[in-house]
């Protein structure tokens, strides 16, 4: 045991005794029943609880050995109770197997796989007034991003493009610097493609020194079909290929330039309807913009566009014709309701990319699940917008080995013997109880100062603890607030009934209680359903940017029931 001492005040000094972790009385029970009489737990005994406890069914005698070496006694002949519990609560047990690696099916067309997608890659904060530069895209595609959003427009001089959001006061980068950024970093984190979607505001002349600068900044590694695709290419085949998506060129109206000059409370306004993409047509191009324009034409590999008419002329398919739908959040809002069904069959062949409305100047995010659950593959997000939302799709993605595409669920890519899809709104009958058990935390003492959380006393920690996912299987739970103390025992057992496993997430919050002011973020992780190890398991906590706390874990059992 050791003492911390607080200051209150010029002469008082409050003190209290900081009690070192200890075993959990569940987790003593469970040693007990495997160790011998000694209080050892040999080889074999450990190996019976891997695949007992830990439902580790492909355990071996030497995976239980290599356990022993790292944390037994020094003849490594077994654990004590102390050594038990360490390597429980160690970095070799995460709640996601290592060894899982990329275990999706990699085959499939681009259309069956959520795909990690940023939105206006290249801005450093908001979305009126911070600078853009390649940072933002180095860190997003070094975190597995496999979407780059570029909005190309005219540089002052009109005779090079810059990469920068429009009419707005974000300050530009040049976009032959966000091209070799790209190349240098696209595969860093995933071998698994690159798409590049261009935001495209340019006159012909300049699409073809985009076609250019593309072609030279990426040569082989370019995907360019010759012609427009019937079926969209898996990833597997795709491997380190950059893919380029936008809408066919247009003839170039000069009253878009007029509409470059409006002030900004009309672009944000009409934000939203300068993410979406025209219709493809391209007659009544005059054939000098054609002949400019072509080699731009022939790179875009995945054409955007919504067509004429509405939403329902939007989502119709091609049997001939894969193509990139794009919606603002709140479109989709809207289309849920009344084409929900017709959604989920276009997202069957064709990609549909989400993205933040226009009044997210501070560049918050939505809730990506409302895409998910409807087949949306390119869920676009600010990725430097931190909160829930980030944080769920910071979940999504550690699946499959953090390669950036996760498989979407067989019930969103097949049709049923009348063609009916799945609607998520169903109340199907419960598939799956994830029960979770949350014994305790430790380590805040190690990554933070003793007066972070609480000026006068130690932190008072309580956790937050609940699934996202469709509406039936949503709940959030709360434990109680562990008063005055760096390693709270919480010991608290969850059950979440899941009717659909397939697209749950776990989140689980740490906060630091105070009366008289806003509690105080501790730590969260977001957790892929599907991925979880059972048994008991040391869960890392991240920060709010999503990067991992070095000592902060949780000691968590999961059982399927």
């Amino acid at each position: 045991m050791s003492k911390q001492t607080y200051k209150v005040g010029f002469f008082f000094r409050r003190r209290f005794t900081m009690a070192a972790a200890e075993a959990p009385a569940d987790i003593k029970n469970i040693f007990n029943r495997y160790s011998d009489e000694c209080g050892v737990m040999n080889v074999e005994k450990l190996h019976h609880f891997l695949i007992e406890v830990q439902k580790e069914k492909n355990a071996s005698l030497e995976d239980a050995q290599i356990i022993i070496n790292n944390h037994g006694d020094p003849k490594h002949t077994g654990l004590h109770l102390d050594a038990f519990f360490k390597s429980l609560f160690s970095d070799i047990n995460p709640p996601i197997d290592p060894k899982l690696g990329i275990h999706h099916d990699m085959t499939a067309p681009l259309s069956h796989y959520y795909i990690y997608t940023g939105h206006n890659s290249y801005l450093t904060g908001n979305q009126l007034s911070s600078d853009c530069s390649v940072v933002p895209i180095i860190q997003a595609l070094q975190r597995g991003v496999r979407v780059i959003e570029l909005d190309i427009w005219p540089n002052s001089d009109k005779d090079d493009i810059d990469v920068l959001h429009g009419r707005t006061l974000t300050a530009p980068v040049a976009l032959v610097k966000c091209l070799r950024s790209i190349k240098e970093h696209a595969f860093s984190a995933s071998e698994y493609p690159v798409v590049i979607t261009l935001e495209d505001h340019l006159t012909p002349d300049l699409q073809e020194k985009v076609a250019e600068m593309i072609t030279q900044t990426f040569g082989d590694m370019l995907f360019a079909p010759s012609e427009c695709l019937k079926e969209l290419p898996s990833p597997e085949s795709l491997k380190k290929r950059v893919l380029i998506s936008t809408k066919p060129p247009k003839e170039y109206l000069l009253s878009k330039e007029v509409k470059e000059k409006d002030d900004l409370k009309k672009d944000a306004e009409q934000h939203n309807v300068d993410e979406g993409e025209d219709d493809e047509d391209d007659e009544g191009d005059s054939k000098s913009e054609k002949s400019a324009t072509s080699k731009y034409k022939r790179l875009i590999a995945i054409h955007a566009g919504k067509g004429k008419g509405g939403l329902s002329d939007w989502l119709r398919v091609d049997p001939n014709k894969v193509r990139r739908l794009s919606l603002s959040e709140q479109e989709l809002e809207r289309a849920v309701d009344t084409r929900g069904k017709e959604i989920i069959r276009f997202t069957q062949q064709n990609l549909l990319r989400i993205y933040p409305k226009g009044i997210r100047v501070d560049s918050s995010n939505y809730d990506p699940l409302v895409g998910w659950m409807h087949g949306a593959q390119m869920v676009a997000f600010n990725m430097q917008g931190y909160g829930r939302s980030l944080w769920l799709m910071h979940g999504m993605f550690r699946a499959n080995g953090g390669c950036g595409y996760v498989k979407k669920p067989d019930l969103l890519l097949r049709a049923g013997s009348n063609n009916e899809v799945f609607n998520p709104t169903t109340n199907f009958p419960v598939k799956t109880t994830l029960k979770v058990t949350l014994y305790m935390g430790d380590g805040w003492d190690k990554d933070f100062d003793q007066t972070h959380f609480d000026t006068y006393s130690p932190p008072d920690f309580y956790a937050k603890v609940g699934v996202a996912g469709v509406p039936a299987d949503e709940v959030k739970n709360k434990t109680k607030t562990m008063d005055d103390n760096w390693i709270p025992s919480w010991d608290e057992q969850f059950e979440f009934p899941l009717t659909v496993p397939e697209l749950a997430l776990l989140r689980i919050k740490v906060l630091d209680y105070n009366l008289s002011d806003k509690d105080e973020f501790a730590g969260q992780t977001c957790l892929h359903v599907a991925e979880l190890r059972q048994g008991i398991r040391a869960v890392p906590l991240y920060d709010r940017k999503g990067e991992k706390y070095s000592s902060v874990k949780l000691l968590t059992r999961f059982e399927f029931i």
